[in-house]
């Protein structure tokens, strides 16, 4: 995994975490991480397809939104922040069978002190688009 040097420290913090969270639960995992892009993976498997077999929606969405999260919370200097997610959209324009992976890339489109906008491509193992997903995060304090 790619982790730039400047959010090396912040990044032992959050793999160090004591407690699972949804991102472990869907096999979610980072590859790649700077302050323009976050780039993480995730297994279409039993726990991410519908009952036909094909990769769930609100999978794609979820790993949208942990990059988004994840990566507006790197983006922020001050310990007693975090950002939590208001809005997501997500359109999702191809399937993607049981047994295969998805890559999602999410980049920031705008940071501001108080709102964040964040857009996520997933693409499957052939980088057809998959999904496109657009999620507007709020700072608070923790």
């Amino acid at each position: 995994m790619f982790v730039e040097n400047s959010l090396q420290k912040k990044a032992e913090a959050y793999f160090d975490f004591p407690h699972k969270h949804m991102g472990h639960a869907l096999g979610i995992e980072f590859e790649h991480i700077s302050p323009k892009k976050i780039i993480a993976s995730m297994p279409v498997n039993k726990n991410t397809v519908q009952p036909f077999g094909l990769l769930h929606g609100g999978a794609s969405v979820a790993l949208a939104e942990t990059l988004c999260s994840v990566g507006g919370w790197f983006q922020l200097d001050d310990q007693e922040k975090t950002v939590v997610g208001v809005e997501i959209n997500a359109n999702h324009i191809r399937s993607v069978k049981k047994g295969g992976t998805v890559t999602g890339t999410a980049k920031p489109v705008n940071i501001g002190r108080k709102i964040q906008v964040w857009e996520t491509e997933i693409r499957d193992q052939r980088n057809k688009l998959i999904c496109s997903s657009r999620c507007t995060l709020a700072v608070v304090k923790r």
